[in-house]
């Protein structure tokens, strides 16, 4: 659609309403590229606006995942939207950062992840406080996420769980030197000061204290 000078031009969806309840695999027919939803019991649960900072974080954490993983060719990366279903019986999320590992990687189909990632991340806002810490906690535990982050840029708290042979979510003890080392991805460590940074991680600091940039 072009704009003619001297017009205000207002972006409008074309998009039908999502209809009151719906399978998953409508729910996926439904959805396009830019749909920022999950599917609960039926349900499309449509997700707010992200704000600047929960971006910012997002862009920044994914791309020093992304990095890592592929150095290491440890499998892949998918940041939102995208849709993982880790169960029949459970509900089809959207983590804002998804690590799957090169032994699952046959569970990427073309919109959504059938099965649990290795590693899930959120970043908590104001709206999803209670999704993540409860709704999602419950669930990424039950359907065998290996690996749960959740990131509060809010009130500068991050909690990191990994699962246990008992199928129960475990903390990840953080040491006085505020640094978190991962149990999936072996050798990843963050210190918890580059989240708080006004611009979220900032990748060249980490890559140089990772070693992979001299400085």
């Amino acid at each position: 659609m072009s704009l003619v000078a001297g017009t205000e031009y207002q972006e409008t969806s074309t998009k039908a309403p999502a209809p009151p309840r719906m399978a998953y695999e409508e729910f996926l027919d439904w959805a396009d590229d830019g749909t920022s939803a999950e599917w609960i019991n039926g349900e499309v649960i449509f997700m707010g606006p992200a704000s600047r900072q929960h971006q910012e974080l997002i862009v920044s954490l994914s791309s020093l995942l992304t990095f890592f993983v592929q150095w290491h060719r440890l499998g892949t990366i998918f940041v939102a939207p995208f849709q993982m279903k880790t169960g029949p019986d459970l509900p089809g999320r959207e983590p804002d950062i998804l690590f799957i590992g090169r032994d699952h990687l046959d569970r990427i189909k073309n919109t959504y992840l059938d099965g649990p990632a290795d590693l899930a991340v959120e970043i908590v806002s104001v709206d999803s406080l209670t999704r993540d810490r409860t709704e999602k906690y419950r669930e990424y535990e039950q359907g065998g996420v290996r690996e749960y982050w959740l990131i509060d840029p809010l009130h500068h708290q991050a909690e990191f769980y990994h699962l246990g042979d008992d199928g129960s979510y475990y903390p990840i003890r953080i040491g006085e030197d505020h640094i978190f080392y991962s149990r999936v991805l072996p050798g990843l460590w963050l210190d918890l000061d580059w989240l708080w940074l006004e611009s979220g991680p900032l990748l060249i600091p980490a890559l140089q204290a990772w070693g992979f940039v001299k400085t």
